[in-house]
């Protein structure tokens, strides 16, 4: 049922609790009163002088990683437990293969349907959404005892991480302030590495059921830290709910500051928005949309074609050729360089900017991936072609964590209006899905035609993604989000 509109000239701290609590049980109906003054954002409603402080944002970004710590643990999963799941419930290859698969069809379904889910109910919404079938999924894993169970559980999972992939990127985008975004934004991808490390870790260990058991609890912590956690400002903002947007500001920068002039941005571009009919597909091709999809889709594609997931898959061949047997201690190293490259992104997000970081990280990968084609034309089982293709691989890996891995997911976020941001995320993010199982079930029959040829594609697309960035990704450093928005119009 629909609040009644409420004026927020005059109104209390008494007065605006109130509003809260209904603003909670339905959408505020009419304008709520656009034009009415807003309330002071310092204490008490008086003025403040203060600096923002983001202490209370920064908890918010990480109690939202917890949704990607969920997606690398998921993805990561198969790699310790598979051995074992098909020995003890004596799967077939076959099996065993569609088992790993059918994350990403899971995640397909959960993009599609994230969008239109985080408009209806909100951002913090959707993420308590995923949260459910994200500890369904991992309950029936642990318990299966065919398998069909095991399927039904990895696409539940599936389908909570494609929802977080596409909800935490926007919801980081829309609580943070314009010049901590980049960092906060790679926040994300800092949480699926560390993720994947958590379960290769853990999974040299422990069981395989004990570990799927432990999939559950970040799922728990999440819902648990989403009762503090505000609703992103632009989604109120949106959906007029003023007082409820008053508050979240005051809880985002901290109540001694004062927030005036970013509400009215957020309130301003979100009227706008309003004026907008209800987003279809349709509208994604307008002439005004073209340049943001070019650029958020294109690097979705981009990502995964850059054969990230193949040369992943392939690091245990690598390193056993270098003379590193065991798989599990190849994949956990990769994945330490990971998280800390992925680390030291998040520190250069706002100071080196997306662009930069994006060119480097991509021509990086074209080199190390044209090295790791030589190394397969040195003399099999040579110390040189070892070694060249060990070192090929973590060049890879650190290079892709630099930039490629977290920027596209910041820029998705950025870049589309308010008013399509939940349409147009979930087909980038769908594309990226797409994308990855599109790579994954086509690296088998490349290596069969040629193992050098193969990284020289993934080599070649490396550099056409830095001319792609130099042409259609725009720098969005340091811009708010509502600035980004403008910036296209006058394209």
């Amino acid at each position: 049922m629909a609040a009644s509109p409420r004026t927020t000239k005059g109104t209390t701290a008494g007065a605006e609790n109130e509003d809260v609590l209904a603003g909670r049980s339905g959408r505020v109906a009419g304008k709520a009163h656009d034009q009415a003054p807003l309330l002071e954002a310092g204490q008490g409603g008086e003025r403040s002088s203060a600096a923002p402080s983001h202490s209370f944002t920064i908890v918010a970004v990480l109690i939202a990683a917890l949704g990607p710590l969920y997606f690398g643990y998921s993805l990561g999963y198969t790699s310790p437990a598979l051995p074992a799941i098909e020995s003890q419930l004596e799967l077939t290859t076959g099996q065993a293969s569609f088992f790993g698969a059918l994350v990403n069809i899971g995640a397909m379904m959960g993009s599609l349907s994230s969008g239109a889910v985080a408009d209806a109910i909100g951002r913090k919404g959707v993420l308590a959404v995923a949260a459910c079938p994200g500890v369904l999924g991992w309950l029936i894993i642990a318990l299966a005892q065919d398998p069909l169970a095991l399927y039904s559980g990895r696409l539940l999972c599936g389908f909570a991480t494609g929802t977080f992939s596409f909800a935490v990127p926007i919801y980081i985008a829309e609580v943070s302030p314009s010049h901590l975004r980049g960092g906060l934004g790679a926040v994300n991808q800092l949480g699926i590495t560390i993720g994947i490390v958590l379960v290769y870790a853990l999974g040299m260990l422990i069981h395989w059921r004990t570990l799927a058991f432990i999939g559950v609890l970040p799922m728990g912590v999440l819902l648990l830290g989403l009762t503090v956690l505000p609703e992103s400002p632009r989604w109120l903002a949106k959906n007029e709910y003023q007082a409820r947007l008053v508050a979240a500001l005051r809880q985002l920068r901290g109540a001694e500051c004062d927030t005036r002039t970013e509400m009215q941005e957020i309130q301003e571009a979100a009227r706008q928005s309003s004026a907008q009919p209800r987003a279809t597909l349709r509208d994604l091709f307008k002439r005004d949309l073209t340049w943001p999809l070019v650029a958020g889709v294109g690097l979705m594609v981009l990502q995964q074609f850059s054969g990230v997931n193949a040369v992943m898959f392939y690091s245990g061949t690598i390193f056993r050729a270098a003379g590193v047997h065991s798989a599990d201690a190849a994949a956990f190293t990769c994945g330490l360089l990971q998280v800390f490259m992925t680390g030291l992104a998040v520190w250069l997000m706002d100071k080196a900017g997306r662009r930069l970081l994006l060119m480097v990280s991509a021509g990086g990968m074209a080199v190390s991936s044209a090295a790791l084609a030589y190394s397969f034309w040195l003399p099999p089982g040579s110390l040189a072609a070892s070694y060249l293709a060990i070192a090929s691989l973590l060049v890879y890996i650190a290079a892709f964590s630099l930039g490629m891995g977290a920027v596209p997911w910041i820029i998705m976020s950025e870049i589309f209006p308010v008013h399509v941001r939940g349409l147009a995320g979930s087909c980038a993010t769908l594309v990226n899905w797409t994308a990855s199982f599109t790579v994954t079930q086509t690296f088998q029959y490349l290596l069969l035609w040629s193992a050098p040829g193969a990284f020289l594609l993934y080599a070649v697309e490396c550099v056409v993604t830095v001319f792609f960035v130099s042409y259609f990704v725009p720098e969005t450093r340091g811009r708010t989000l509502e600035e980004i928005e403008a910036s296209f119009k006058t394209l």
